[in-house]
C-alpha cells in the first residue's frame, strides 16, 4: 500500500486493523451488576498494598522499636548542627501529628507536610508518630514509616528523635534543606 498525502486517514486505520466485532451488549436483563463502590475497595486495596510493602520493609532490615531513639545524619551536616538538633535547640517551626492515621495516610500526611515545609523555607520541623505500643508487641509501623520515608528525602538534612520533654521517642526532629 503506498502511502500519498490524500489518503483518508480513518480508511488507512480501518484497513490496518481489519474487521472488528462489537462486544456484547452488557445492559442485557440479568446481566448487569450492582457496581460496588470503587473508592472504598481502592482505598482498602492500596492500604493492603501499602501495609504489605511496608511488612516487607521492616522484615527486610531491623524495626525500630517504641523506645528506640530514631536518628539519621547527611554526611555534608556540620557535627555540632547535629548535636544541636538532638538537644532540640532549634525552634520548632511546624508540627505533623500523625496519631491514628494508617500507613497510606501518614504516608500521603507526610509527603505534603513536607511539601509545604519547603514551600514556606522552614528549617525544622516536629512529626508526631506515637511510640506505637501495640498490643501484639509488633514494631511500631509509623515510627518506623516516618523513619524509612526521611531517610529517603533529598530535603531531609537530619532527623532524631525529640528530647523528653518534646515527645521523647514518640516524636522526630527534622532538619530540612532549603
Amino acid at each position: 500500500m503506498s502511502h500519498s498525502e490524500d489518503e483518508d486517514p480513518a480508511a488507512l486505520f480501518r484497513a490496518a486493523i481489519g474487521e472488528v466485532k462489537p462486544l456484547r451488549n452488557v445492559t442485557e436483563p440479568g446481566v448487569a451488576k450492582p457496581r460496588p463502590k470503587p473508592r472504598a475497595r481502592m482505598a482498602e486495596r492500596d492500604e493492603e498494598l501499602a501495609q504489605g510493602e511496608f511488612a516487607r520493609l521492616l522484615r527486610d532490615s531491623t524495626p525500630l522499636e517504641a523506645g528506640d531513639t530514631a536518628s539519621y545524619r547527611r554526611e555534608n551536616l556540620p557535627p555540632r548542627m547535629f548535636q544541636r538538633l538532638k538537644r532540640g535547640q532549634y525552634s520548632v517551626q511546624d508540627e505533623l501529628d500523625l496519631h491514628g492515621a494508617t500507613a497510606i495516610q501518614a504516608e500521603s500526611l507526610l509527603r505534603q507536610f513536607l511539601a509545604e515545609a519547603h514551600d514556606h523555607e522552614f528549617g525544622c520541623v516536629r512529626i508526631i508518630h506515637g511510640k506505637g505500643l501495640q498490643g501484639d508487641g509488633g514494631a511500631p509501623v509509623l515510627k518506623n514509616l516516618v523513619d524509612r520515608m526521611l531517610r529517603l528525602r533529598s530535603d531531609v538534612l537530619a532527623f532524631h528523635s525529640a528530647p523528653p520533654a518534646q515527645g521523647g521517642t514518640g516524636a522526630v526532629l527534622v532538619l530540612l534543606a532549603h
